[in-house]
């Protein structure tokens, strides 16, 4: 029976030092395993998960600036309506007293009765021009003995009257005839007022338009 040699010690040594490095290697690979996981997981924590959408900013709402400051608008601004012109009754811009109703005279439409003493009309932007108009020409009916004064005032209905006709009963209060009276010359841009005046004070005329003209 052959008894074999003894292996040096060198030969386990060997050995011992292939496992440890071995185990090492395998170690470093589960380690570097782990670190790319836990990096993940921290990136995942800023970023939406797969499928989600991203959240959208908040939008900005504007605050309500409740009501506004600004002055409003004035309802009836100047027309720029240059002399000669006619100018139908009931499209004054303001009114005090009449009231508007169908007309039966010629080209129908609107006319304003219930004309009274202290009554008045009021038509913005009325540009008379460099050469005044010289006439006064307006479309009027009454029913009234009495009879009265249609005027015409410049900017206030306190201003002394540019023109004035006189009214009397045409037999009917759609009895239409036409009236001319002369004006004093006025020139330029102006608010026009046509008040209405009798001694009685009562109902006297309707007026359906009038033209001041050259």
């Amino acid at each position: 029976m052959t008894i074999p040699a003894a292996r040096p010690p060198g030969v386990y040594r060997s050995r011992s030092n292939a496992t440890r490095r071995r185990v090492l290697t395998i170690a470093a690979a589960v380690a570097l395993v782990l670190l790319g996981y836990l990096i993940g997981r921290l990136q995942g924590f800023g970023t939406p998960a797969s499928g989600s959408a991203a959240q959208a900013p908040p939008s900005v709402v504007a605050s309500d600036p409740g009501p506004s400051s600004a002055p409003p608008e004035p309802s009836d601004p100047p027309a720029r309506v240059d002399a000669p012109v006619t100018l139908q009754a009931e499209a004054a811009a303001s009114q005090q007293g009449t009231q508007t109703e169908d007309t039966t005279d010629d080209g129908g439409g609107k006319d304003v009765g219930w004309v009274n003493n202290g009554d008045w009309l009021r038509f913005n932007g009325v540009d008379f021009g460099s050469t005044p108009p010289t006439k006064l020409i307006a479309r009027v009916s009454s029913q009234s003995d009495n009879g009265g004064r249609m005027e015409i005032r410049i900017d206030t209905p306190a201003s002394p009257p540019v023109a004035t006709i006189q009214v009397t009963n045409t037999g009917g209060w759609q009895n239409w005839r036409t009236a001319t009276g002369a004006i004093t010359p006025v020139t330029g841009l102006h608010t026009v007022f046509v008040t209405f005046a009798n001694d009685a004070g009562d109902e006297f005329m309707n007026l359906n338009y009038f033209t001041l003209t050259r």
